[in-house]
C-alpha cells in the first residue's frame, strides 16, 4: 500500500503541468477558434483564404509533427529564438486546438437559419445586436457538445509533451515503470486521466442544461 501511494503521489505531481497545459490551451484557444470562425465566415475574400490555410494545415498534419516544429524548427527559421519547452507545447496546443475550434464555431454559426438573420433586421438590429442576442447564444448551446469531445480529447494529448521530456503524468509514471519493472503506474496514470475527463464531462453537461433554454 505504501508503494502505490508514493508512486501516486509522483504521478500527481506531474498532474501539475497536465492541468497547467489544458487550462491554458482553453483559455487562448477558445477564444482564438470564435476570432478565426467569425473571419471565415466574414465575406472579406483573402481573410477568408488565411483561414482556411490555417485550418488546414493545423488540421491536417499531426499534433506531434507540430510539436516539433514549433520546438526545434522554428529555431531554425529564426535565428535566436529559443522557447522554453513548456512554452513550445503551449503555443503548439494552442495554434492546434484553435483551428479545430475554428471549424467548430464556424459550423455552429452557419447552422442558424438565415431566416432569423432576416427576422432580427425587420427588428430593427444591427448586425453586433443580432449576433449577441440571437445567434451567439444559440451557436454556443449548439457547439458545446463537440467543444466537450475536444476537451476531452485535449486532456489525452497532454501526454505527447512528454516527447519534449516535461515532467506530466505519463512521463512521471514510466519513470517509476523503468525504475520499478512494474505495470501499476501505468493504471494509476489511466486513473488520473478519467478522472480528470470526468470532471470535464461534468462542467460541460452543466454548461449544456444551462444553455438549453435556447432550444
Amino acid at each position: 500500500m505504501g508503494y502505490l501511494l508514493e508512486s501516486t503521489w509522483y504521478i500527481l505531481q506531474g498532474c501539475t503541468t497536465t492541468l497547467k497545459l489544458f487550462a491554458l490551451t482553453l483559455l487562448f484557444s477558445l477564444p482564438l477558434g470564435f476570432i478565426c470562425a467569425m473571419a471565415k465566415t466574414s465575406k472579406v475574400k483573402p481573410l477568408k483564404f488565411l483561414m482556411e490555410l490555417y485550418t488546414s494545415v493545423v488540421r491536417g498534419t499531426p499534433l506531434l509533427l507540430q510539436i516539433f516544429f514549433v520546438y526545434y524548427g522554428l529555431p531554425i527559421f529564426f535565428p535566436g529564438l529559443r522557447l522554453e519547452r513548456f512554452t513550445a507545447a503551449v503555443l503548439t496546443f494552442i495554434l492546434n486546438y484553435g483551428a479545430y475550434f475554428t471549424e467548430i464555431f464556424r459550423g455552429g454559426i452557419q447552422s442558424i437559419d438565415r431566416g432569423q438573420y432576416e427576422a432580427a433586421r425587420v427588428l430593427g438590429m444591427n448586425y453586433r445586436q443580432t449576433m449577441s442576442r440571437i445567434i451567439l447564444p444559440q451557436t454556443f448551446k449548439r457547439v458545446l457538445p463537440p467543444v466537450a469531445n475536444e476537451a476531452i480529447t485535449l486532456v489525452k494529448d497532454t501526454a505527447l509533451v512528454v516527447v519534449l521530456g516535461i515532467g506530466e503524468v505519463l512521463r512521471n509514471s514510466k519513470e517509476i515503470v523503468a525504475r520499478d519493472f512494474t505495470i501499476s503506474p501505468f493504471i494509476i496514470a489511466a486513473v488520473i486521466y478519467l478522472m480528470l475527463n470526468y470532471v470535464v464531462v461534468l462542467i460541460f453537461r452543466k454548461l449544456e442544461q444551462r444553455y438549453s433554454v435556447y432550444e
